[in-house]
């Protein structure tokens, strides 16, 4: 079976390369199940100087990344994986959340995401995505941060890359909006706070109900 690719458009490409080289990400590629490809935004630019932005017709502060740069790139990476889904991380998008994580982990279709900088992007370029994305009601100076907690959430999920078989079932926000259960580790008491006695009882029956009463 083919890894799955996952791409990103940015002007700073390095972060994905740093924070995507470790840890589960890196385990998911190391597997092959997971294939990284990131592309600098400015080698699409205009001209000599490579320009990717300019000023907003009708006035305003900061400069937008230009359309030429932007359609450029997607089309770079559509040709590398013709059917991938185009993600814009955007505070206009749709909620994201654990379900639509699963979702995502489950589909087969690889991913591109567009980073946007400055003050945004030329609105034309909405035309080639195919989802928006916000993480929260609030503003970051780009679009990477944001795709590199959308790219976390699924690549985890996939099947195999976890160590234990239902580590993603259990965790907070798998069923609803439930929070995932408080959970300990040796030693039972430690600066005289103590394990709960049920978790040490042996009672699975009285454990799972424990820990669905806590889970909230």
């Amino acid at each position: 079976m083919q890894p799955r690719i996952i791409q990103s458009i940015s002007l700073f490409p390095e972060i994905f390369e740093a924070t995507l080289g470790v840890s589960m990400m890196w385990k998911a590629q190391n597997k092959q199940l997971i294939q990284f490809q990131h592309h600098n935004l400015r080698e699409f630019g205009i001209g000599p100087r490579k320009q990717v932005d300019d000023t907003p017709y009708g006035g305003g502060d900061g400069m937008l990344l230009k359309p030429e740069p932007l359609f450029a790139a997607i089309e770079a990476a559509k040709r590398i994986d013709p059917d991938a889904l185009v993600i814009l991380p955007t505070p206009r998008g749709e909620r994201w959340r654990q379900k639509a994580a699963m979702s995502m982990a489950d589909d087969t279709h690889g991913l591109i995401f567009v980073c946007a900088r400055y003050e945004g992007y030329d609105e034309r370029v909405t035309t080639l995505i195919d989802r928006q994305v916000s993480i929260g009601d609030f503003v970051l100076t780009g679009g990477e941060l944001p795709a590199l907690m959308i790219i976390d959430s699924v690549v985890r999920l996939i099947p195999g890359v976890l160590g234990g078989a239902t580590s993603a079932e259990i965790e907070s926000f798998s069923d609803g909006d439930n929070l995932e259960f408080p959970q300990y580790t040796r030693p039972a008491e430690f600066r005289g706070m103590e394990v709960p006695e049920v978790l040490l009882s042996g009672n699975h029956a009285a454990i799972e109900a424990w820990r669905a009463e806590q889970a909230g």
